[in-house]
Protein backbone atom coordinates (compact mmCIF):
# COMPACT_ATOMS: atom_id res chain seq x y z
CA UNK A 1 0.00 0.00 0.00
CA UNK A 2 1.73 3.42 -0.98
CA UNK A 3 -1.01 5.97 0.38
CA UNK A 4 -3.91 5.55 2.28
CA UNK A 5 -6.47 8.10 4.32
CA UNK A 6 -7.17 7.78 7.77
CA UNK A 7 -5.63 4.15 8.13
CA UNK A 8 -7.29 3.68 11.39
CA UNK A 9 -10.86 4.97 11.21
CA UNK A 10 -10.03 2.52 7.52
CA UNK A 11 -9.44 -0.46 9.79
CA UNK A 12 -12.43 -0.25 12.00
CA UNK A 13 -14.88 0.38 8.96
CA UNK A 14 -13.91 -2.85 7.27
CA UNK A 15 -14.00 -4.90 10.46
CA UNK A 16 -17.68 -3.16 11.03
CA UNK A 17 -19.60 -5.14 8.44
CA UNK A 18 -19.24 -5.82 4.72
CA UNK A 19 -16.99 -2.95 3.07
CA UNK A 20 -17.53 -1.80 -0.37
CA UNK A 21 -15.06 -0.73 -2.46
CA UNK A 22 -15.00 0.59 -6.28
CA UNK A 23 -11.91 0.88 -9.07
CA UNK A 24 -12.91 2.40 -11.85
CA UNK A 25 -11.95 1.01 -15.50
CA UNK A 26 -12.14 3.47 -18.53
CA UNK A 27 -13.37 1.63 -22.14
CA UNK A 28 -10.57 3.11 -24.24
CA UNK A 29 -9.19 -0.44 -26.14
CA UNK A 30 -11.10 -3.88 -26.69
CA UNK A 31 -8.89 -5.11 -23.36
CA UNK A 32 -7.64 -4.37 -20.35
CA UNK A 33 -3.44 -3.86 -20.17
CA UNK A 34 -1.71 -6.45 -17.38
CA UNK A 35 -1.52 -3.09 -15.17
CA UNK A 36 -4.95 -3.47 -14.41
CA UNK A 37 -4.91 -6.81 -13.22
CA UNK A 38 -3.01 -5.72 -9.93
CA UNK A 39 -6.22 -3.67 -9.66
CA UNK A 40 -8.85 -6.54 -10.81
CA UNK A 41 -6.49 -8.76 -7.89
CA UNK A 42 -6.89 -6.22 -5.42
CA UNK A 43 -11.23 -6.54 -5.90
CA UNK A 44 -10.56 -9.74 -6.30
CA UNK A 45 -8.71 -10.00 -2.47
CA UNK A 46 -11.25 -7.54 -0.72
CA UNK A 47 -14.35 -10.24 -1.75
CA UNK A 48 -11.88 -13.17 -0.47
CA UNK A 49 -12.27 -11.04 2.67
CA UNK A 50 -15.91 -10.50 3.16
CA UNK A 51 -16.10 -7.12 1.01
CA UNK A 52 -18.38 -6.11 -1.69
CA UNK A 53 -16.12 -5.36 -4.77
CA UNK A 54 -17.64 -2.61 -7.58
CA UNK A 55 -16.06 -2.65 -10.78
CA UNK A 56 -16.76 0.96 -12.77
CA UNK A 57 -17.08 0.66 -15.93
CA UNK A 58 -16.23 4.48 -17.86
CA UNK A 59 -19.34 4.01 -20.41
CA UNK A 60 -19.05 8.08 -19.56
CA UNK A 61 -15.66 9.03 -18.52
CA UNK A 62 -14.50 7.67 -21.53
CA UNK A 63 -16.24 10.31 -23.66
CA UNK A 64 -13.72 12.74 -22.09
CA UNK A 65 -10.42 10.60 -21.46
CA UNK A 66 -8.30 10.28 -18.31
CA UNK A 67 -5.59 12.74 -18.72
CA UNK A 68 -3.85 11.32 -16.06
CA UNK A 69 -0.24 10.32 -16.53
CA UNK A 70 -0.66 10.78 -19.89
CA UNK A 71 1.44 13.23 -22.23
CA UNK A 72 -0.93 14.26 -25.04
CA UNK A 73 -4.93 13.60 -25.15
CA UNK A 74 -6.41 10.50 -25.55
CA UNK A 75 -8.21 10.15 -29.11
CA UNK A 76 -11.70 10.74 -28.60
CA UNK A 77 -13.81 7.34 -29.21
CA UNK A 78 -17.89 7.20 -30.51
CA UNK A 79 -20.52 5.77 -28.54
CA UNK A 80 -20.28 2.50 -30.50
CA UNK A 81 -16.71 2.00 -30.02
CA UNK A 82 -17.01 2.64 -26.21
CA UNK A 83 -20.12 0.10 -26.30
CA UNK A 84 -18.22 -2.63 -28.16
CA UNK A 85 -15.13 -1.93 -26.10
CA UNK A 86 -17.39 -1.83 -22.67
CA UNK A 87 -18.95 -5.44 -23.75
CA UNK A 88 -15.09 -7.00 -24.44
CA UNK A 89 -13.77 -5.66 -21.35
CA UNK A 90 -15.84 -7.09 -18.98
CA UNK A 91 -14.73 -10.59 -20.28
CA UNK A 92 -11.59 -9.46 -18.73
CA UNK A 93 -13.58 -9.87 -14.63
CA UNK A 94 -14.92 -12.94 -15.12
CA UNK A 95 -12.37 -15.39 -14.21
CA UNK A 96 -11.80 -13.12 -10.83
CA UNK A 97 -14.67 -12.11 -9.23
CA UNK A 98 -17.98 -13.46 -8.75
CA UNK A 99 -20.83 -11.99 -9.51
CA UNK A 100 -24.57 -11.70 -8.18
CA UNK A 101 -26.66 -10.11 -6.15
CA UNK A 102 -25.60 -11.10 -2.72
CA UNK A 103 -23.90 -8.97 0.14
CA UNK A 104 -19.97 -9.80 -1.22
CA UNK A 105 -20.85 -10.42 -4.46
CA UNK A 106 -19.29 -8.05 -7.42
CA UNK A 107 -21.55 -5.89 -9.41
CA UNK A 108 -20.85 -4.00 -12.64
CA UNK A 109 -21.85 -0.52 -12.96
CA UNK A 110 -21.78 1.85 -15.96
CA UNK A 111 -21.35 5.61 -15.22
CA UNK A 112 -23.31 6.42 -17.72
CA UNK A 113 -25.59 5.77 -15.62
CA UNK A 114 -25.46 9.41 -14.33
CA UNK A 115 -22.89 11.04 -16.28
CA UNK A 116 -25.25 11.21 -19.18
CA UNK A 117 -28.11 12.69 -16.73
CA UNK A 118 -25.64 15.72 -15.90
CA UNK A 119 -26.95 19.32 -16.98
CA UNK A 120 -24.23 21.14 -17.18
CA UNK A 121 -24.81 24.25 -15.04
CA UNK A 122 -26.05 21.92 -12.54
CA UNK A 123 -23.02 20.58 -12.54
CA UNK A 124 -20.62 23.74 -11.99
CA UNK A 125 -22.69 25.56 -9.62
CA UNK A 126 -23.30 22.67 -7.16
CA UNK A 127 -19.81 20.91 -7.37
CA UNK A 128 -17.53 22.46 -9.64
CA UNK A 129 -17.80 25.26 -6.34
CA UNK A 130 -15.44 22.65 -4.29
CA UNK A 131 -13.18 22.88 -6.99
CA UNK A 132 -10.02 25.56 -6.97
CA UNK A 133 -7.70 25.95 -10.06
CA UNK A 134 -4.71 26.01 -8.00
CA UNK A 135 -4.99 22.56 -6.39
CA UNK A 136 -6.19 21.21 -10.05
CA UNK A 137 -3.61 22.63 -11.88
CA UNK A 138 -1.62 21.64 -9.09
CA UNK A 139 -1.85 17.91 -9.58
CA UNK A 140 1.31 16.43 -11.39
CA UNK A 141 -0.24 15.52 -14.19
CA UNK A 142 -1.46 18.77 -15.24
CA UNK A 143 1.82 20.61 -14.26
CA UNK A 144 4.10 18.49 -16.02
CA UNK A 145 1.84 18.86 -19.29
CA UNK A 146 1.93 22.56 -18.55
CA UNK A 147 5.93 22.64 -17.88
CA UNK A 148 6.26 20.97 -21.26
CA UNK A 149 3.95 23.29 -22.56
CA UNK A 150 1.57 20.48 -24.08
CA UNK A 151 -1.78 20.88 -24.96
CA UNK A 152 -3.90 20.34 -22.39
CA UNK A 153 -7.70 20.61 -23.05
CA UNK A 154 -10.30 22.05 -20.97
CA UNK A 155 -11.99 18.64 -21.52
CA UNK A 156 -9.26 16.60 -20.17
CA UNK A 157 -9.82 19.03 -17.45
CA UNK A 158 -12.89 18.26 -16.43
CA UNK A 159 -11.95 14.52 -16.12
CA UNK A 160 -11.10 14.70 -12.12
CA UNK A 161 -14.47 16.24 -11.59
CA UNK A 162 -16.60 13.82 -13.28
CA UNK A 163 -14.13 11.11 -11.26
CA UNK A 164 -14.87 12.80 -7.76
CA UNK A 165 -18.65 12.61 -8.77
CA UNK A 166 -18.85 9.29 -10.01
CA UNK A 167 -17.41 8.36 -6.25
CA UNK A 168 -20.15 10.76 -4.97
CA UNK A 169 -22.90 9.04 -6.89
CA UNK A 170 -21.44 5.51 -5.84
CA UNK A 171 -21.59 6.47 -2.12
CA UNK A 172 -24.78 7.58 -2.52
CA UNK A 173 -26.45 5.07 -4.42
CA UNK A 174 -24.69 1.79 -3.36
CA UNK A 175 -23.12 2.54 0.00
CA UNK A 176 -19.88 2.99 -0.88
CA UNK A 177 -17.09 3.85 1.08
CA UNK A 178 -13.65 2.99 -0.09
CA UNK A 179 -12.12 3.93 -3.87
CA UNK A 180 -9.09 1.88 -4.96
CA UNK A 181 -6.80 2.89 -7.70
CA UNK A 182 -3.32 2.99 -8.62
CA UNK A 183 -0.69 5.74 -7.52
CA UNK A 184 -1.34 7.69 -10.47
CA UNK A 185 -4.96 8.01 -9.13
CA UNK A 186 -4.35 9.86 -5.64
CA UNK A 187 -5.36 13.00 -6.65
CA UNK A 188 -8.44 12.12 -8.08
CA UNK A 189 -9.21 9.70 -4.97
CA UNK A 190 -8.56 12.83 -2.65
CA UNK A 191 -10.90 14.96 -4.88
CA UNK A 192 -13.52 12.17 -4.79
CA UNK A 193 -13.24 11.64 -0.81
CA UNK A 194 -13.60 15.27 -0.52
CA UNK A 195 -16.64 15.41 -2.28
CA UNK A 196 -17.75 13.11 -1.16
CA UNK A 197 -17.69 14.29 2.49
CA UNK A 198 -18.47 17.70 1.60
CA UNK A 199 -21.86 16.89 -0.31
CA UNK A 200 -23.05 13.85 1.96
CA UNK A 201 -20.95 14.42 4.96
CA UNK A 202 -20.25 10.72 5.51
CA UNK A 203 -16.56 8.86 6.40
CA UNK A 204 -15.57 7.42 3.04
CA UNK A 205 -11.67 6.39 1.67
Amino acid sequence: IYQVTEEQALDAYCASGVPVAYIGFDCTAKSLHVGSLVQIMNLRRLQQAGGKPIVLMGGGTTKVGDPTDKEKSRPILTEAEIASNMASIKTNFEPFLKFGSGPTDAVMIDNAEWLDQIKWIELLRDYGKHFTINKMIAQETVARRLRNEEPYTFLEFNYMLLQAYDFLELARKYKCRIQLGGSDQWGNIVNGIDLTRRIIDTQVF
